[in-house]
């Protein structure tokens, strides 16, 4: 806490002795010095002057608030970090580790102890969609949005085709384990959604550009995502009201519509078996329109279904594949 309490003296004057640092946490000049090391070891650039009169400042430009961090405050941070694999951002490994490793240095003992604990006990791990993305690609894109310029990459489509595109980007979203740019094509002249996974190559131009203040992110992958990059195009009617459908295949970019007193779900996939099998699990009845695959998938699915429940326990596993 005194370390912190340097910090915060610090940021408030221009500069400050090391006697009235000492005379206002009330311990030696040695001590003072030992705290200056400890901000310093955490990166925090403090110019000091020699001398009896010596002094420290921080370095012009710099501000950091005080780590004052409730218990709660500390855990949610580490669990962000932590957390940046299930977003598909593992190359933040490295900047991870260092700032948990400043965060053990600068916190109280009894938080430092609830991070370790936490890292002891809980796994992250993340899901088999996650994709991961380039950290400069999101850089970089997340920069040309916030100083309206232009960016250029290269681009290969789902499709395989590689094109070089220049775009004038509005907005980043990670949705479905993917992160997406979209933007206004130059060469299509019209907004385009690119994954950033498949971008590479990308410069920030020095040509500027009006982004729309009305623009959301959200709402525009809502309304188009389901149906983009995808092998299949999904549509499917399920005996489910609206209200209940749309709160239950929200997280699943699948575009909902009232129809026959149920719900007509419409989306694209690339793999159909997970699709199917969570449709399944609704317990309601399901009628497909397109495409024709998805109707081999489920048959596929009962026939599994009723051989995994056909065997009694007691029979063994090479028995049961010999009897398929």
């Amino acid at each position: 806490m005194r370390v912190l309490t340097v910090l915060e003296i610090l940021q408030a004057r221009d500069f400050v002795t090391g006697a009235e640092l000492a005379q206002r946490l009330e311990v030696d000049l040695r001590t003072v010095q030992r705290y200056i090391v400890r901000l310093k070891d955490l990166s925090i650039p403090i110019d000091s002057s020699r001398g009896v009169d010596g002094s420290y400042r921080l370095r012009p430009g710099f501000r950091l608030p005080p780590l004052l961090l409730t218990n709660e405050e500390a855990l949610a941070l580490s669990l962000g970090l932590h957390a940046l694999r299930q977003v598909g951002l593992s190359a933040f490994a490295p900047a991870t580790e260092s700032v948990l490793a400043k965060l053990g240095r600068v916190l109280p003992e009894a938080l430092s102890e609830s991070i370790r604990t936490m890292e002891d006990v809980v796994a992250f791990e993340p899901g088999p969609w996650v994709v991961s993305t380039p950290v400069d690609c999101l850089i970089r894109a997340a920069t040309a949005i916030r100083t309206c310029r232009r960016v250029r990459f290269a681009y290969q489509a789902h499709s395989g085709a590689a094109s070089r595109r220049e775009i004038e980007p509005y907005g980043v979203l990670h949705t479905d384990g993917r992160w997406y740019l979209i933007g206004y094509c130059m060469l299509r002249r019209a907004i385009r959604t690119f994954r950033l996974d498949r971008v590479a190559e990308i410069a920030v131009c020095k040509n500027t550009f009006r982004r729309p203040t009305d623009f959301d992110a959200r709402v525009y992958l809502k309304e188009r995502m389901p149906f983009v990059q995808s092998d299949y195009q999904i549509d499917v009617w399920v005996d489910m009201p609206i209200e209940e459908a749309e709160r239950t295949f929200a997280p699943w970019r699948i575009a909902t519509e009232q129809m026959d007193g149920g719900t007509r779900l419409r989306c694209g996939r690339d793999r159909l078996e997970m699709f199917a099998a969570m449709l399944l699990s609704m317990g309601c009845k399901i009628v497909v329109h397109s495409p024709e695959e998805l109707r081999v998938t489920f048959k596929e699915l009962a026939r599994r279904a009723v051989l995994a429940a056909k065997y009694p326990i007691s029979k063994s596993t090479s028995e049961v594949f010999n009897q398929k």
